[in-house]
């Protein structure tokens, strides 16, 4: 029997990482780890009472109460809405009225990933779906008509993480759930540090493309102002979504998960509008969203026993003092964090990393005096990092797959956005009133 939180933090991370490494089910690994840290913790019980009713007991409760949440609601309503989307022409009509406008700026049709990936992360909520949905339309068309390759799939591999910072993020809900933050302020802080890092893909690209002009062909196609504006109508049905989506949560309208059932209504909308409303498509897209649901929840359910058994044990107050023993300054407990989240992304899918570290990182970070709000919108950014770090990036996997380039291709593509996202990490630790201000408008 342990006795010692610190000590037993040791093992019982070690179990839950060794769970992981077989091949485990990431929610039955945070079951397992909770279990096995009560089962080896000195608890002291009264002979009445067994480890077993204990574990029951705190696996009961701690169910009840991650899952018994009105917020959560958004998160299949979300995902349904992506999946629907995810099956109509919305990404082809992202292409048919972004080409004009981007055809006479530096880079030409190379800033279609950055905006596309942009637009249509605002109506899905997923990296995922993002990156596949954009990267399907936008990679072949960009080969055909002579662009740089690499740096076609270096913009699709860093806009399309945009899915988790630009509003509605299931990893926002997620972290709004656990952590009990507002998820409509989440949502609407996320927006300008999405913009600006939107932004800084589409300087680099202008700036690679004035410096080597070969990267970008010579176009033949000239287009008339008033070909642009009607050529604008094609974006309407992406911004009707987005407006009724984002705005009424801004304005306080609606709540998150009210926001959600009327994007569903939307998408239904579009896929009728489109003709893509068939039976098949209807079937695929809800069994989809049941199955990413019902996975999520588990693992959300996972994370909450492993919480309160953290919380029980001491875990989180015992490595909370160790912290503050140390003596280390706010900025230097940050970039350790960062840190971690960094090493974490090359082995665990972004999910898996927040469920899991939230019950120990959030009691320290808000210890050393960050705003959880803050916190939230910093932890999506390392984890749209952990998409594109090797060797477990969700997201250079989705591109593999969609462009047939081996994965060492794709990598070398991805690491100048790599670093563009590594530095939006420090203007947010520089200017962290840049999530407050939208927030603060509400």
């Amino acid at each position: 029997m342990i006795s010692d939180p610190l000590i037993l933090s040791i093992f019982l991370f070690g179990f839950m990482f060794l769970l992981l490494f077989a091949g485990l089910w990431i929610g039955f690994s945070l079951f397992a780890a909770g279990m096995f840290g009560i089962l080896v913790y000195d608890l002291n019980l009264p002979p009445v009472l067994s480890v077993w009713d204990k574990i029951g007991s705190l696996m009961a409760n701690s169910m009840f109460n991650s899952l018994n949440s009105w917020s959560l609601t958004a998160l299949p309503l979300f995902i349904f809405m992506g999946e629907i989307l995810f099956r109509t022409k919305i990404s082809t009509k992202l292409l048919n009225g972004l080409v004009p406008w981007l055809s006479s700026i530096p880079g030409k049709l190379l800033h279609i990933n950055v905006v596309a990936c942009s637009l249509f992360a605002a109506v899905s909520g997923s990296s995922a779906a993002t990156t596949a949905t954009v990267g399907k339309i936008t990679l072949e068309e960009l080969k055909k008509r002579g662009y740089d390759r690499k740096l076609a799939l270096g913009s699709l591999a860093g806009a399309g993480t945009l899915g988790f910072l630009i509003p509605p993020s299931l990893i926002m809900i997620i972290y709004g759930i656990l952590s009990d933050t507002s998820i409509g302020k989440l949502f609407i802080g996320g927006i300008i540090p999405g913009v600006i890092l939107a932004g800084m893909y589409s300087v680099f690209i202008i700036v690679r493309t004035l410096l080597n002009r070969n990267l970008v062909p010579e176009l033949k196609e000239k287009y008339t102002f008033t070909e642009k504006i009607k050529a604008s109508y094609e974006l309407i049905p992406v911004l009707f979504l987005i407006i009724i989506v984002l705005g009424g949560i801004y304005m306080g309208v609606t709540t998150p998960t009210e926001a959600a059932a009327i994007g569903v209504i939307g998408s239904f909308i579009l896929a009728a509008a489109f003709k893509n409303l068939s039976w098949e498509n209807f079937k695929s897209s809800l069994t989809n969203a049941v199955k990413t649901s019902c996975m999520i929840c588990f693992i959300i359910a996972g994370a909450g026993f492993l919480s309160q058994v953290v919380a029980f044990i001491g875990i989180a107050r015992a490595l909370s003092e160790f912290i503050v023993s140390l003596g280390l300054n706010a900025w230097m407990l940050i970039l350790i964090v960062g840190f971690m989240y960094f090493l974490l992304g090359m082995i665990l899918d972004g999910i898996s990393i927040v469920v899991m570290t939230l019950p120990i990182v959030l009691p320290i970070v808000l210890e050393a005096g960050y705003h959880p709000l803050w916190f939230g919108i910093f932890l999506v950014i390392m984890v749209e990092l952990s998409q594109i770090t090797p060797p477990v990036g969700f997201s250079l996997f989705v591109i593999e797959g969609i462009s047939g380039e081996n994965i060492t291709t794709i990598l070398k593509a991805t690491f100048p956005f790599f670093i563009i996202m590594a530095s939006m990490v420090l203007i947010l630790l520089l200017f962290p009133d840049i999530v407050f201000f939208l927030p603060s408008k509400m």
